[in-house]
This record gives structure tokens, C-alpha cells and sequence, in this order.
């Protein structure tokens, strides 16, 4: 059976032999799902989730696409043995019915013992990840990381402010859209006036985040923006239409256009692409719209651009 066990390495977690309700979860900041963190373990430093002090135990909560909830179902549904010495379970919580396996296995010289669970959300899937060192295993033991599973909740909102507060830069003018939704913690955020349920190509969208090291010279700027704009994900059908230098607050930057297909319904967009060139790493802001809406669009999609400010 394939199991979903994304960053795998760096997911845990655990919960206490006391029984948890619903209020007293805690939700990772920026994300949907929440749940009782088992007693020894805090915030996590490094991801979303939570860990012990000595960081031993630790704790991956995220979020998933909606279908990989019944990807998992029906992987559980068709094989519910399991295979390769890996226990497939099942629990209620008040996300719903969620579903885990425990498995053993080592982190380097370390044997641990991992923990997988998938619960619904609305738009997305739920997912924890828990890996507890052997030595530990007396003390989180496989029923208290059940009633830490127990306990998983779902939010339908987050705050804005929180969710703007995760980010590592400020967007100070939202340009009237409404749903925004943290991409990848820490990293990048879309604004839209659609949402997951309707699909977002219908209708205005801004994605926000950083990228790694891009070229310092010119040309090969060009070349590079050029490049990233034909291969955003979702859009078909890619022609460039214009791609020259600009200046975004002061700092060197490339704006690209194309036109292309997105969505389903194969809907004809106008996409513009601007990457704001930094030292480390270079903002990149990918802004689409609908053909027939773009000219009111691209006015927005400008506020906001030119309302992102470096934090500190």
C-alpha cells in the first residue's frame, strides 16, 4: 500500500496518557489543524508543529491537497492489513475519521518509532507525522500518540493577521481581496477572490513568496525570468507577450507576461510575473486573472505588489 509520508524525517509527535478535549488544542500557526500537543512537548523552532525540549520528539503538522484525505481512504479500504510491517489504524476525531499507521524503523544509528495520520478538512487534508526515539516510547507510548490523534481538530479560517504574521515579509495593502491562504509556512501565501472549493483560475489570484539564488547579472535575469514564467504550474499553453527590467521600491526586478489556458474549464488568462532580485533570495509574485478582467485586475495586483516591505 503507498502511504503518504511527506518531509517524514522532520515529522512527529506525540500526546499525554491524559485524556485531551477539543478546546485545549493548539493549532501550528498559519495552519488549519489542531490538537492536543502531548505534555512535555512545545512549539517546534524550526516547523510547524511541536517537540520536546531536547528536540528528540518531535512533531510535523501540515496541510495537504483535499485529495490526497481519500487517496488514503481508499488505499486503507483496499488493503487494510497492511504491508511491510507497517499498521494501518483508524480513529474518530473531531476532524472526522482519520487514518494512521505505525511503523518502525531508524534515524541513523537511532531506532524510532513513526507515526502517520490524514484527517478531512474543508479544502485540504489534515496530516501529522510523529517520530519518538525508542527510549522514549515508555513515556509516548502507541496509546498516548492515539489520544494525541484523538484530540485533531480543524478550523475553517485563520486569522489574516496570523496568517500574515508567518510570513517573512509584510504585505501592507491587500487590494481588496478577501481569502488569504498560507501556501507553505514560512514561505508563500496566495490572495484570491476564489477559494479551493470553487477553484481559484475563475477569478483574481496573487501568490507571494520567496525563491533561493537567482542571477546577479542582467541577461542572464532575463533569461531566467523568462524561463520561471513558461513553467508556472496550472497554466497551459504559455506565450510570453512581454518581459523587460523594472525597479520594484528601489530594488532591480523583472516583469513578465504571458497568456495562456488555466483551470479546468480551461479558462484564458493573463498571468504577470514579477521577481524583485535580492541577495540570499529574490521575492517572487506570480498574479493572475481572467482575460476579461484583467485590466482592473493588474491595478490591484500592483498594490499589492508595490506594498510588500522587508520585516525588521
Amino acid at each position: 500500500m503507498k502511504l503518504i509520508r511527506p518531509l517524514a524525517a522532520l515529522a512527529l509527535f506525540v500526546s499525554s496518557a491524559v485524556p485531551a478535549v477539543a478546546a485545549d488544542a493548539v493549532f501550528p500557526p498559519g495552519l488549519r489543524l489542531g490538537m492536543v500537543p502531548l505534555i512535555g512537548l512545545g512549539k517546534a523552532k524550526t516547523f510547524p508543529g511541536f517537540e520536546s525540549e531536547d528536540q528528540s520528539v518531535k512533531v510535523l503538522v501540515t496541510e495537504l491537497p483535499p485529495d490526497a484525505y481519500g487517496e488514503v481512504a481508499n488505499a486503507f479500504k483496499a488493503n487494510p492489513t497492511g504491508t511491510g510491517g507497517v499498521k494501518p489504524d483508524k480513529i474518530e476525531t473531531p476532524a472526522g475519521l482519520a487514518y494512521y499507521t505505525t511503523e518502525t524503523g531508524k534515524t541513523g544509528d537511532t531506532v524510532v518509532k513513526r507515526y502517520s495520520m490524514i484527517v478531512p478538512g474543508r479544502g485540504f487534508s489534515g496530516y501529522v507525522a510523529v517520530q519518538i526515539p525508542e527510549n522514549a516510547t515508555k513515556i509516548y507510548s502507541d496509546e498516548a500518540v492515539r489520544q494525541m490523534f484523538a484530540t485533531a481538530v480543524t478550523r475553517t479560517e485563520v486569522p489574516v493577521d496570523e496568517q500574515l504574521g508567518q510570513m517573512p515579509f509584510r504585505i501592507t495593502d491587500l487590494a481588496d481581496f478577501q481569502n488569504v491562504r498560507t501556501l507553505a509556512p514560512n514561505t508563500s501565501i496566495i490572495l484570491a477572490d476564489g477559494d479551493e472549493t470553487t477553484g481559484f483560475e475563475p477569478k483574481p489570484f496573487v501568490i507571494i513568496g520567496l525563491i533561493g539564488s537567482t542571477p546577479q547579472q542582467a541577461d542572464d535575469r532575463a533569461r531566467f525570468a523568462q524561463e520561471a514564467a513558461t513553467q508556472i504550474p496550472g497554466v497551459r499553453d504559455a506565450r510570453i507577450t512581454m518581459s523587460e527590467p523594472i525597479r520594484i521600491n528601489g530594488q532591480p526586478a523583472y516583469e513578465t507576461r504571458i497568456d495562456g489556458v488555466s483551470g479546468k474549464d480551461k479558462t484564458e488568462v493573463t498571468v504577470v510575473q514579477w521577481i524583485r532580485f535580492g541577495g540570499g533570495t529574490s521575492l517572487r509574485i506570480i498574479a493572475s486573472a481572467p482575460r476579461d478582467q484583467w485590466s482592473a485586475a493588474f491595478t490591484r495586483f500592483r498594490a499589492v505588489r508595490d506594498g510588500i516591505q522587508p520585516k525588521g
